[in-house]
């Protein structure tokens, strides 16, 4: 019976060496590494106008150079108001021409009858003071009576000289106001011109940077609404991978620095350069939830990858000494 126990005993140890061997050879024979994954952040363009697509160059999944064209919103409308924007500025040019011009023929004839009335009436008033000037002499008129020919006089004087300066004014085109007016409508008109022309660019947009397309949200002959995605982008700059960092291994990671990872299929002597360091703590995420790393405090950081990878993949990152 006791040699039955020891031989269950034996039995039992040898099961638990066993059990602990294969637990914690593969773990001291792995090299330690940080979980992460690929993080990916499109760019959704839209029109700021509401049509139908008449256009749409790209599928979902292609490749676009910087540049590349991507698709049309009906261009009809902000077309019409780059049109009339153009016909404004053209106006408000013919207008300021007009105005540098000085006044035509049949304005200056106007000019020169309201100096020829205004000399007549001058005379008028200076003959009149002449005849209250020799009966106030002789008595017959009273003082009050001459002040006031007098007083008529001058401003006749004054009102043929004012027609005159405004005569030769208008002869010699000089109008500052009115070409400062001119220049003013002008310069309005012309933004008018350049936001409609944006406007016009808006609805036909090309890739700002070298991409993928990520989706397509809209096919052509489909009524996109103003504002709403028509598609969206990836580009390469905005894939990162995202891992997490235990707080006693953080001060290693710094804005910059080069960590090496590997993922599945990928090829050999992959790095990223970090460019983002989170200031505070968090408990590890889901998406990296394992055993060994539960309940623990990391922080996240971010890095630029060298290669383009799928966002969503997960990669196995070097730690840093």
């Amino acid at each position: 019976m006791t040699r039955q126990r020891l031989l269950i005993a034996g039995l039992l140890a040898v099961a638990l060496a066993l059990v602990a061997g294969l637990t914690l050879i593969p773990r001291l024979g792995r090299p330690e590494v940080l979980t992460g994954y690929i993080e990916g952040e499109p760019l959704y363009l839209a029109a700021p106008v509401a049509g139908r697509v008449t256009a749409m160059a790209v599928v979902r999944g292609q490749a676009v150079a910087a540049g590349a064209r991507l698709f049309v919103v009906d261009p009809q409308q902000p077309a019409s108001a780059r049109d009339q924007a153009a016909a404004e500025v053209s106006a408000a040019q013919a207008q300021a021409v007009d105005a540098r011009k000085g006044q035509r023929p049949a304005e200056l004839a106007v000019l020169d009858a309201n100096i020829a009335a205004a000399e007549a009436k001058a005379r008028d008033a200076q003959a009149l003071l002449r005849r209250v000037s020799i009966l106030a002499a002789k008595g017959f008129e009273s003082k009050a009576a001459l002040d006031d020919a007098r007083a008529n006089a001058q401003a006749a004087e004054a009102a043929a000289t004012a027609a005159k300066r405004q005569r030769d004014a208008a002869a010699l085109g000089a109008r500052t106001d009115q070409i400062r007016a001119a220049d003013a409508r002008v310069a309005q008109a012309q933004a008018g011109l350049n936001g409609a022309a944006a406007r016009l660019g808006d609805v036909a947009p090309t890739a700002p940077e070298a991409a993928r397309v990520e989706d397509v949200f809209f096919q052509q002959g489909e009524w996109a609404p103003a504002n709403q995605p028509i598609l969206s982008l990836l580009p390469d700059a905005r894939i990162k991978l995202r891992v997490f960092v235990p707080e006693r291994a953080l001060s290693a990671y710094r804005i910059g620095t080069v960590v090496h990872f590997t993922c599945d299929g990928c090829a050999k002597g992959l790095s990223a350069k970090i460019n983002y360091v989170a200031p505070r703590p968090e408990f590890t995420p889901p998406v990296i939830y394992s055993r060994e790393a539960r309940d623990r405090l990391v922080y996240l950081v971010e890095a630029q990858p060298s290669a383009r990878l799928n966002p969503g993949q997960p990669v196995d990152v070097e730690p840093l000494k």
